[in-house]
């Protein structure tokens, strides 16, 4: 079996190591962290160990960063398929690739290369080569041409009706030529991109159990915020139809881009009994949301979380006027992101549909909101047309009765599997937070 000794100079001595040139490796490509300057090393950092996380269980024997990329070396028995698709999932990479390792001579690129773009179909090509190894003795234009040369005389050779075309090629075979290795490859994946997990913050999301939160999750995890949700929910008409299966099943699914995640269950049913008691009909949903927000601002308090996040999309329902939004917005003191708020709903799918929560928020499940629905709700309302709504009810003793009857999952992504677990909540909690209603 073929191998090539390849070292790494990087986080300590150069140690001379085999590698089985039989076993794939991937290279990953980011983007935006260039832009970082001194930060750079930190969001390196952080990219590299959510690799090493999400590749947890298939055998690795290295990830390593030599150069502007970084590479996964792979061990023997490893799924390429399950590994790429766990790659997929990781945040800050503008793209991948699954790479041949080749000797640093020319022959060798050159069957490489051959290997690579055979089973390919395409009408032209080009290829396109980087040089960080200034002793290897072609430039890169002579690289690129000398390999052209040999794929374009074995696909004629062939029978196969292609040119070599330069701008916007249909195929591109790509040669980067490393120390002591070249990596050669034809079909770069597209990375998540945005900002590697964990390095933004911590935010609380609202999470409704449709679309529209889940999406604004994501959008924002891809930004390097890590995550807690809180999820509210009623009883459900009739047995089983409550939300919490489909609120756990989008954190399920969302936590493979954070790898944990926790989710703050609160039932929501009677608090809204007392609203729709001694409230105003038409301001009923927008009591709710108020209500909804100081309660999530005292879990995210407990959860050490700087903003909370919703799916609202400016216009999209009554509630979501921009008067509506800004008069909801004045019973939080916490900053309200709202990522989805210039996005329209065929948008939103297509992203839900792209992350995989569009199934799971098309299940039936019993939305909370609409229960006890005004017939003509509000559209301009003000925060102190809002305040006056609240004025007979007990709104610091509604807050703390929804957070004292708040339970928590978290959530562990470990090995590619997710690991699910109830905590209890401490009794104190409710107390501690009483005074930031």
């Amino acid at each position: 079996m073929d191998q090539v000794l390849y070292s790494c100079e990087v986080n300590g001595p150069f140690v001379p190591r085999e590698i089985c040139m039989s076993n794939p490796i991937i290279v990953v490509h980011y983007h935006e962290l260039w832009l970082k300057g001194r930060n750079r090393r930190f969001f390196l950092r952080k990219l590299s160990t959510a690799l090493r996380v999400s590749l947890q269980g298939i055998p690795v024997e290295r990830v390593e960063q030599p150069g502007d990329r970084i590479i996964v070396w792979l061990g023997d028995g490893a799924s390429l398929k399950e590994a790429t698709e766990r790659v997929g999932r990781v945040q800050g990479i503008a793209f991948y690739a699954i790479a041949r390792p080749v000797e640093l001579n020319m022959d060798s690129l050159c069957q490489a290369a051959w290997e690579e773009v055979k089973p390919l179909q395409f009408a032209d090509f080009a290829v396109r080569a980087k040089r960080s190894d200034k002793s290897f003795p072609q430039t890169s234009i002579e690289t690129e041409a000398e390999i052209g040369r040999y794929l374009l005389d074995r696909l004629r050779a062939q029978g196969r009706n292609v040119r070599v075309r330069l701008n916007n090629p249909e195929m591109t075979c790509y040669v980067e030529i490393a120390k002591r290795m070249a990596l050669v490859y034809a079909r770069k994946i597209p990375g998540v991109g945005g900002l590697p997990a964990n390095t933004a913050g911590r935010m609380m999301c609202l999470l409704s159990g449709g679309y529209d939160s889940a999406v604004a999750a994501y959008q924002m995890m891809k930004r390097g915020a890590h995550l807690s949700f809180v999820h509210f929910y009623g009883t459900g008409a009739r047995p089983g139809e409550s939300s919490l299966h489909v609120a756990s099943g989008l954190v399920r699914q969302l936590v493979p881009y954070q790898f944990h995640a926790k989710l703050y269950r609160v039932p929501f049913e009677a608090i809204q009994r007392e609203i729709v008691r001694y409230a105003p009909e038409d301001y009923r949903v927008l009591l709710y949301r108020r209500m909804m927000l100081r309660i999530a601002e005292g879990l995210a308090k407990r959860d050490r979380s700087l903003a909370l996040i919703t799916g609202d999309s400016l216009g999209q329902v009554a509630s979501q006027t921009l008067r509506n939004l800004v008069a909801v917005d004045a019973a939080s003191r916490m900053v309200v992101f709202r990522p989805l708020a210039g996005t329209d709903k065929q948008e939103i799918v297509a992203i839900a549909r792209k992350i995989g929560t569009y199934d799971i928020s098309s299940e039936p499940f019993h939305d909370c909101c609409p229960v006890f629905l005004p017939r003509r709700p509000a559209l301009y309302a003000s925060a102190e047309e809002l305040a006056e709504a609240e004025a007979k009810l007990d709104v610091a003793a509604l807050a703390t009765q929804g957070m004292r009857a708040t339970t928590l999952m978290r959530y562990e992504y470990k090995d590619g599997k997710i690991e699910e677990a109830e905590t209890q909540m401490r009794r104190a909690f409710a107390k501690q937070q009483t005074a930031a209603v």
